[in-house]
């Protein structure tokens, strides 16, 4: 697990130069030419984070509705909806889920337009859809993934942005700016703060999780990396739906991490770091800057858009997940229960 988390930087550099960024923009810029009316998700676990990300890109970016698939409708039920105008896309590190090709392979055939996003380019998920991309990870060697899935949301970014553009291309200013993405992922993950905090959560007996817009797909994924790896309770809200209930458990026997930016996400979850602080939860926060009324912070470089703090945020909480589950006296590499390839009809 530290050597894929390490590789990480290398990752996004080959995403964005050379072939496979060409390849990207060939289909971003035939998913434009199509121009889909609707965008539909689909997916499972770590991806269906990386998916939730692009609904935010798409709805933001693209102005265009977004939906998650319900697989068993399809697979289960025999369902067979009208994808007519609608870009259905399959998000998967493996692409060897049944029930993500049948959805993508339904799809095709009742009109939709059908992209897979998969780290195996030769993959059952690949083969069935129309378009594919391969977000080019190399072999995950853990169980628990980090380096695909953060090349997933970079590949969602570089296709949600070339079709944007319209012709595929990703414009210069956003180009130059994706280019400092691998020194930046250096820089993360050259903290040391994360194993410091993994000697202090060693004891907890669970755990919250808290983000709003792009970091919410953050708070999600690292709540399922800390349950992977450390069997930790682990519950995720949105700062929002936080507030509306899920509040009341919060005390400071709960330690809260709470991803921060310095986007309007980032500034709405100011006012929930400050209700959690009046209830004297223990709350270390995940960003460029430090937030009144934490605890903590696990720092992560600053950016200009918060779209591009998803692949940063996660970065010290993978660390964190890794370095928790060596204090607890587990071994993240091989979880309890868990395959690399989880297959579900």
């Amino acid at each position: 697990m530290a050597a894929d988390i390490a590789e990480q930087p290398a990752g996004f550099a080959r995403l964005l130069d050379g072939p496979h960024a060409v390849a990207i923009a060939e289909v971003a810029a035939e998913v434009a030419r199509r121009r889909p009316r609707n965008v539909m998700f689909v997916a499972r676990g770590t991806s269906d984070h990386a998916a939730l990300y692009g609904a935010y890109l798409s709805e933001i970016r693209l102005g265009l509705p977004v939906a998650s698939a319900s697989p068993s409708a399809i697979t289960l039920y025999g369902a067979r909806p009208d994808f007519t105008d609608t870009l259905v896309i399959g998000v998967s590190q493996s692409g060897g889920s049944p029930d993500l090709t049948g959805v993508l392979s339904a799809a095709r055939e009742t009109g939709g337009l059908t992209l897979a996003v998969t780290n195996n380019p030769d993959s059952p998920l690949a083969r069935a859809a129309e378009l594919s991309i391969d977000v080019a990870a190399g072999h995950e060697r853990a169980v628990a993934a980090t380096k695909s899935y953060t090349a997933e949301l970079l590949a969602l970014l570089l296709l949600v942005e070339g079709v944007r553009a319209g012709d595929g291309r990703v414009p210069a200013q956003e180009r130059a700016a994706l280019d400092k993405l691998p020194q930046l992922a250096e820089d993360a993950l050259a903290d040391p703060a994360a194993d410091v905090l993994a000697q202090r959560y060693r004891f907890a007996s669970r755990l919250v999780t808290t983000g709003r817009g792009y970091a919410y797909p953050t708070a999600r994924e690292a709540a399922l990396k800390l349950m992977e790896t450390s069997y930790l309770p682990a519950l995720s809200f949105s700062g929002a739906d936080l507030l509306h209930g899920p509040l009341a458990m919060t005390d400071p026997d709960v330690p809260v991490l709470a991803v921060v930016g310095e986007g309007p996400g980032g500034r709405s979850m100011r006012d929930v770091v400050n209700r959690l602080a009046e209830r004297r939860a223990d709350v270390v926060t995940i960003g460029a800057s430090d937030v009144p009324g934490a605890a903590g912070r696990l720092a992560v470089p600053a950016v200009a858009d918060e779209r591009h703090s998803a692949l940063l945020d996660i970065l010290p909480l993978q660390k964190l997940a890794l370095a928790l589950a060596l204090a607890r006296g587990e071994d993240p590499d091989a979880p309890r229960g868990l395959k690399k390839v989880t297959t579900t009809l």
